[in-house]
């Protein structure tokens, strides 16, 4: 039991009523009278003395033990299980994913919206003093996890990214500027995004260029990253009956786009064919320069003043029953 701090510190000042209770106790002993008045000891004199001769202060040791305990309980005494501000190395990272439709090819296994969601999620567990949040985009984008050291929250939430769940297309420069919006204001040192994508830009009002100067001038390190196996793959569409289907497709990716907004933020293009080439992607980012921020941890507090009393009570009674049964005085 580590006692780090008393809540109410001031009534430990109440400790100070023991003293004068010691000395009426002694003032008491010796200025004290026989109960039994008798003619002569001689009788008496060279008797052993027994066990309550030598017992007969232990009922107010007890009692001032007992009150002191009590007043130590008063005060509150507490434990801390975390009382720290930890210097770390860590950095803010934004992942910006593709969710468009042509994410669900299968030149990657079992295909790349899900190879992608895999490898990320890897990653996150990998960056431990690191703040992650995720930004997906298709048609349009949005932010599904701001910047926290929580990263079972960012798994949780990346777990439910899927296909579909905005408007079709592939707004790069949309995506981009959501993740630069996230990373601008960060009072990090050093802020990085990572956007992978398997297309063209072809939606969104801002362009990947506009949006990479913007991450410039924020001090935002991009890593691109094209998704994508080279020739034909395998894309979701619909037959005429309207069911739906796979088609053979040429794969495009716009690769000078993204070469151009790494380059303009200092960052790198990847270029990911298959599984084994994306998670080697991911491993070659996670060795990202560091740098040093404070992570200020919750104070819990836990309670001893139970134990204080429990101890203080028992003392009590034990004190009771000594003086009335086997310290019995005669009145």
């Amino acid at each position: 039991m580590d006692i780090v701090r008393f809540e109410n510190q001031y009534l430990l000042f109440l400790l100070l009523l023991i003293l004068p209770m010691i000395g009426f106790y002694i003032f008491k002993i010796k200025g004290g009278k026989a109960s039994v008045s008798i003619s002569s000891v001689a009788g008496v004199k060279g008797l052993p003395k027994t066990m309550r001769y030598y017992f007969r202060h232990l009922p107010f040791c007890l009692r001032c033990i007992a009150l002191a305990l009590i007043i130590v309980a008063l005060a509150r005494p507490q434990g801390a299980e975390d009382n720290q501000t930890i210097s770390t190395e860590g950095i803010d990272i934004i992942m910006a994913l593709d969710v468009s439709t042509s994410m669900l090819a299968r030149d990657l296994k079992p295909d790349r919206l899900t190879a992608s969601k895999e490898v990320a999620t890897r990653f996150i567990l990998d960056r431990k003093s690191d703040r992650l949040g995720l930004v997906v985009f298709a048609g349009e984008s949005f932010t599904q996890s701001p910047l926290t050291t929580d990263h079972a929250s960012v798994i949780n939430l990346l777990n439910h990214v899927g296909s579909g769940m905005i408007d079709d297309g592939t707004a790069i420069g949309s995506g981009l500027a959501t993740g630069v919006n996230r990373l601008k204001d960060s009072p990090s040192k050093s802020k990085v995004l990572i956007l992978l994508t398997d297309g063209v830009n072809n939606s969104g009002q801002v362009s990947p260029q506009t949006a990479a100067e913007l991450a410039a001038a924020s001090g935002v390190k991009v890593y691109t990253i094209g998704v994508g196996t080279e020739g034909i793959a395998s894309f979701p569409a619909t037959d005429a009956w309207g069911h739906p289907t796979y088609m053979d497709a040429k794969v495009e990716i716009d690769e000078e786009v993204l070469k151009e907004v790494a380059e303009l933020t200092g960052g790198k293009y990847f270029r990911a064919t298959d599984n084994q080439s994306l998670k080697d992607i991911y491993e070659s980012i996670n060795t990202l320069e560091k740098t040093k921020i404070d992570i200020e941890s919750f104070i819990l507090y836990k309670e001893y003043f139970a134990r204080f009393l429990i101890f203080a009570l028992s003392l009590l009674v034990i004190e009771i029953l000594l003086r009335h049964l086997y310290l019995r005085q005669i009145p």
